[in-house]
């Protein structure tokens, strides 16, 4: 959160105006923590309803295109109230598309691979290459414009997660789809 979005007034003393500001943040994260549980769910339940795995991750990385950077960018700088929803759906996104490859991985592996695969897939994918997003973040601030340096990582994480989604979008389309008998379980 960009401190700026909470309002304390200047009376109050500096550690109590610290307790507001972490108040405000744990509010603000709460709302992203109901926005994946949402998500969480949505998945399961459109899991059973779309058929095609490519279509179903589609679903969450189009909106989630759009929203994830629209917050960053304007939300996190500049409106509180709109942020706690924006984040929520930023979360729902996030989660759902991130929890489909529970799902997804185990079906594409051959049996003898799939402990092998899904550790590959989230230990490189996941944990090499997925933390690094964050040193380039808080490189590309270093390029952003803002006048603080919050509102900098802000546009920077939007530029960020518009990247990151934005490849994940364009590689969904050479998903394999899981073979036909697997898809009935």
């Amino acid at each position: 959160i960009v401190p700026a979005l909470v309002k304390v007034d200047a009376s109050v003393p500096p550690p109590q105006r610290q307790q507001i500001v972490q108040a405000t943040v744990a509010t603000v994260q709460t709302w992203q923590e109901m926005g994946g549980l949402v998500g969480r769910i949505l998945l399961a339940l459109l899991t059973v309803q779309i058929v095609s795995r490519r279509r179903l991750i589609q679903l969450f990385l189009i909106p989630g295109l759009i929203i994830v950077p629209w917050v960053f960018c304007s939300p996190a700088v500049s409106n509180l109230g709109l942020l706690k929803w924006g984040i929520f759906f930023a979360g729902l996104f996030t989660v759902a598309q991130l929890s489909f490859w529970g799902n997804y991985l185990p079906r594409v592996y051959p049996v003898h691979l799939r402990g092998t695969g899904e550790s590959f897939a989230a230990n490189i994918g996941g944990r090499m290459i997925g933390t690094s997003a964050a040193l380039l973040t808080t490189r590309f601030a270093l390029y952003t414009p803002g006048t603080t340096p919050a509102t900098k990582l802000a546009y920077a994480a939007a530029a960020v997660a518009f990247l990151v989604y934005a490849l994940n979008l364009a590689l969904s389309f050479w998903l394999p789809e899981p073979p036909a008998e697997d898809a009935a379980e």
